[in-house]
């Protein structure tokens, strides 16, 4: 099953691995998508309705964590949006417009506990991003701490890198990157403990943000199986991968069939399709309290 096709009369000014962005003059259009990337690629195959579930999580957060930093949401309501727009259904649901930030070229990974790629390089060098973690701890460990662990944002051809702190200060100076990392942990330690409420472990995210009439606001998407790993707290146990609530299912079939990661990604068979989904559904409803 392939992306659906729609058009509309704005120019398109990024086509994302997800998300389209269209100019509507003062404002953007941001568009999520039904599809699905994974180690840096988009793959052939949808997730029917996924762009929805990221669209209607995404305004959950921000509307929880607006007392934190300012965002840049205009509106996410279908009902809001100029009449030029309504005609297009596809939109509603799946649909926000948002304020022209001038968005940070850094990618601002906070991490609550050791997985994917960061426990890769805790176990090569007992560190993630230049910063020294206590020897001895295992897959999935609880952190004492949440850790700040930029990496770069590259365009869609290239790897974002994980960088050190250090980096990220010479690519946009000390104060914007200690700004980032004191942001980055308070919204990460808000949602976290709202979501061991709702019995899901919040593992890592990924937040980007931009500045706005120079102020600094937050932009994207946030906490999202897309851009977080989420875990349930019931099937918690240290020591091993977890049973992840987000694209890590995806991850771990492509890595199953032993895909090279460089060639075309190839379709997803129904069944991973449809077990996908139902993990977006089931995170969406214990974190909001809501049906999908």
């Amino acid at each position: 099953m392939t992306d659906q096709k729609y058009t509309i009369n704005f120019p398109l000014v990024h086509r994302g691995k997800v998300r389209d962005v269209y100019d509507l003059g003062q404002s953007y259009l941001i568009v999520a998508s039904d599809r699905i990337s994974a180690f840096d690629h988009v793959l052939a195959t949808v997730i029917p309705g996924k762009g929805k579930i990221l669209h209607k999580l995404s305004m959950f957060w921000f509307d929880f964590v607006q007392g934190i930093i300012p965002n840049h949401i205009i509106t996410g309501d279908f009902g809001s949006f100029p009449t030029g727009l309504k005609q297009h259904e596809y939109l509603r649901d799946r649909s926000m417009i948002v304020k022209k930030a001038n968005r940070i070229g850094i990618e601002c990974i906070v991490r609550g506990y050791l997985a994917g790629s960061g426990w890769k390089e805790y176990q090569k060098s007992g560190t993630i991003c230049g910063i020294r973690l206590p020897n001895g701890l295992a897959e999935s460990s609880k952190l004492s701490v949440p850790i700040f662990t930029p990496s770069s944002k590259e365009d869609s051809n290239k790897h974002d890198e994980n960088i050190s702190f250090d980096e990220t200060a010479e690519r946009i100076g000390k104060g914007t990157a200690e700004q980032l990392n004191t942001i980055s942990i308070e919204l990460y330690k808000k949602v976290s403990q709202y979501a061991i409420s709702q019995g899901i472990i919040l593992a890592d995210t990924k937040l980007e943000f931009g500045f706005y009439d120079n102020q600094l606001i937050l932009i994207d998407e946030i906490f999202t199986p897309d851009s977080s790993r989420f875990w349930e707290v019931r099937k918690y146990v240290e020591g091993k991968a977890q049973d992840s609530l987000d694209k890590q299912y995806v991850r771990d079939y492509l890595e199953f069939i032993k895909w090279d990661k460089s060639s075309p990604a190839p379709e997803l068979p129904k069944d991973i399709v449809e077990k996908t989904m139902k993990k977006y559904i089931n995170v969406y409803e214990k974190l909001t309290g809501k049906k999908f």
